[in-house]
């Protein structure tokens, strides 16, 4: 099984006449995404790779029933696109965009809750279920079908961990990039949640980094509700405060937000942490191969 998206995913990507957006719009099809349209103001009747493009959402959803939005708009329209999505009923919206104002993605995180819509990102790589449907810029080759639920704060790292793991013999049910901005759309709790509801996930690597409070927030979660094994892995460790590191988000201040903080709070919550993404592929591997109550 998988979480948020499967075989049946009808896609749309919003911003599919520009170069990200037709670029990336072709590798979801050539992966087996059920792409079924695109939304660029104006060019409504022309299509992209065979994918028909409409002047807005709410002609999209009505004339293929898409349920998932990708958004490769950029800044200064991307929150318009999100609030746009969601008035014309999309279950989950996935913003590629990056360079968002934060307050702008408040707005539009509190929008999407209010009308129960699950927003992924902004600045995410967005989604993958191996051999379903791949929903934002996750290189799919990298990816099989397997056991191994990811969620991470850096798209990149965990295109390192599932390349990894699949030299390794061991696949993904579902990889989540949630994005690496000060304020997203979703969170490692929300993620886990679902992984904890989905039979095929067996395990959980998680992979955070310096900035904000979401791994001390995961880990309690972990203790009090998780069941199933976590490992994971904070990247920043030697990152000197008040300077960002790669994300906006990033970033440790006032002596908030640190590698250290994060790393004992997971394993004090009994999660097994990896000192390099390498200590995280070895400790899955062993937790697939070894332990009857993962293979339970």
């Amino acid at each position: 099984m998988s979480i948020l998206i499967d075989s049946d995913t009808r896609v749309l990507v919003q911003g599919i006449t520009g170069r990200e957006g037709a670029f990336q719009a072709r590798q979801m099809l050539a992966c087996g995404t059920k792409v079924v349209a695109g939304v660029t103001p104006l060019r409504g009747g022309e299509d992209v790779a065979g994918i028909p493009v409409f002047d807005s959402v709410c002609e999209a959803v009505a004339a293929t029933g898409a349920t998932t939005s990708t958004i490769f708009v950029p800044a200064a329209f991307a929150v318009d696109a999100i609030v746009e999505a969601v008035d014309a009923g999309i279950h989950l919206v996935v913003c590629i965009t990056e360079g968002i104002p934060a307050l702008d993605v408040v707005k539009a995180y509190h929008y999407a809750r209010l009308k129960g819509c699950l927003l992924l990102g902004p600045n995410c790589p967005g989604l993958i279920t191996p051999g379903q449907s791949n929903v934002g810029i996750t290189p799919y080759d990298f990816y099989t079908p397997g056991p191994v639920g990811v969620v991470s704060r850096s798209g990149t790292l965990s295109y390192e961990l599932v390349s990894e793991l699949t030299k390794r013999g061991i696949g993904q049910s579902t990889s989540v990039g949630i994005g690496g901005d000060p304020i997203v759309g979703s969170s490692f709790v929300e993620i886990l949640t679902l992984f904890e509801k989905d039979p095929e996930t067996r395990v959980v690597a998680l992979i955070g980094e310096i900035g904000g409070t979401d791994e001390e927030e995961a880990a309690g979660f972990i203790a009090r509700e998780f069941t199933k094994p976590v490992v994971a892995f904070v990247a920043g460790k030697t990152a000197p405060a008040g300077k960002r590191m790669g994300h906006a988000g990033a970033i440790v201040s006032g002596g908030y937000g640190t590698a250290a903080e994060k790393i004992k709070a997971l394993e004090e919550a009994g999660v097994a942490v990896g000192r390099t993404p390498e200590d995280m592929v070895e400790a899955i591997v062993a937790l697939i191969q070894g332990s009857a109550e993962v293979r339970a």
